[in-house]
């Protein structure tokens, strides 16, 4: 919500994120992590904000409050609490995303090396003379070879990942 409204109220002013953030004393990837959610500033900023786009900061949150000045501020903080929580909600369910993608990796992994061990490279018998069955047994032993160079020192990354991602 403070994102939209940060976004819509600095285009209807003529604004581009460049200008914003010279008159804010911010860099304009700032504004950019703002209006995409991705941040939200403090309550100094918040006001300041207001001041340069001429509009209450009750409306940048997107609700009006008529309480008295030190109870803005409050609110504002409360706001602003809620949104950082937010976001550090949304946060910890990326992390636990990539927790779980790399660990599903890792088992993959594992399963792809014990199956082509069970099969013990089953086209090294095949009767080469046909070209078809040259052809394949030639893709087939190079996408094992590729795999079994490759798909360790990704077994280790994936490792390494789902260790640096579990919840501490």
């Amino acid at each position: 919500m403070l994102n939209e409204n940060i976004k819509s109220i600095r285009k209807s002013k003529g604004l581009s994120q460049e200008e914003l953030a010279v008159k804010l004393n911010v860099v304009r990837q700032t504004i950019s992590k703002w209006e995409q959610g991705l941040s939200v500033p403090d309550s100094d900023m918040l006001i300041s904000i207001s001041e340069v786009l001429e509009t209450p900061v009750s409306t940048l949150l997107g609700e009006t409050i008529s309480e008295s000045k030190a109870d803005d501020l409050r609110a504002i903080s409360e706001k602003l609490e809620v949104i950082n929580l937010q976001l550090a909600q949304r946060k910890q369910g990326r992390q636990k995303a990539i927790h779980w993608f790399f660990i599903f990796l890792c088992v993959i992994i594992v399963i792809a090396f014990a199956v082509l061990i069970l099969l013990n490279s089953p086209y090294l018998g095949w009767d080469y003379s046909d070209p078809e069955n040259a052809v394949i047994g030639i893709g087939f032993h190079a996408m094992e070879w590729l795999f079994t160079r490759i798909a360790p020192l990704v077994l280790i990354g994936a490792a390494v990942g789902a260790f640096l991602t579990r919840k501490k």
